[in-house]
């Protein structure tokens, strides 16, 4: 069975629940597409099956839910172990120790905007939640933030389902190819950045 038969099969077999537990495991393990969940659970309650705004609320609290997991495991990790571990393998994540408290204070700086926006992004609705765990985001705030960007995701994907009905497999049709443009970019700026990370170090000193 392909990941697309399963999500079909579990979203007609448990519904709401169904569609709330994929949209956890998608903000766990990226590969499973929120742009088949979502489109498909908008389908299923264009036929009389689920009502739309009980889909809409399912997705979106299966999305916090995967955003809280992050958010959680990234609080867990105190600054200083964080800067010990950069001091290792800084290289991988692009960061030197010296970097964490100007990273901290931009992404506090940006955070009601970078949050809500990176959950819209492919490849950083995942990551997303560990930054804002990491520097100690207040969590009524962090909630707040991601049920606006992770709502906003999940209704538009799954009103396009809804209004396509049959077709609405068109939607991960147009928005599939431009995800993984998008996460194809960011890996090249990455790999870009591991590059040349000991250069811009260099510089820094």
């Amino acid at each position: 069975m392909c990941v697309t038969e399963w999500i079909v099969q579990l979203i007609s077999d448990m519904g709401y629940f169904g569609i709330a537990l994929l949209m956890f495991l998608e903000n766990l393990f990226p590969p499973i597409p929120s742009e088949v969940i979502m489109p498909m659970a908008g389908f299923t309650a264009s036929r009389g099956d689920l009502s739309l705004v009980g889909v809409l609320i399912a997705g979106t609290l299966g999305t916090l839910a995967g955003a809280l997991f992050w958010y959680y495991v990234a609080r867990r990790v105190s600054e200083q172990r964080l800067c010990n571990w950069l001091e290792r393998h800084g290289r991988w994540l692009t960061i030197a120790p010296g970097d964490v408290g100007r990273v901290q204070r931009r992404f506090r700086r940006n955070q009601r905007w970078a949050i809500p926006m990176g959950h819209v992004v492919p490849g950083v609705r995942t990551l997303i939640s560990i930054p804002a765990g990491l520097f100690a985001i207040g969590l009524v705030r962090f909630v707040l933030l991601t049920a606006i960007g992770g709502g906003i995701w999940t209704s538009a994907l799954g009103v396009a389902g809804f209004v396509l009905g049959r077709q609405f497999s068109a939607v991960e049709n147009y928005v599939g190819p431009a995800s993984v443009a998008i996460m194809a970019g960011l890996v090249v700026y990455y790999v870009y950045r591991v590059a040349t990370y000991r250069k811009e170090e260099a510089r820094r000193q």
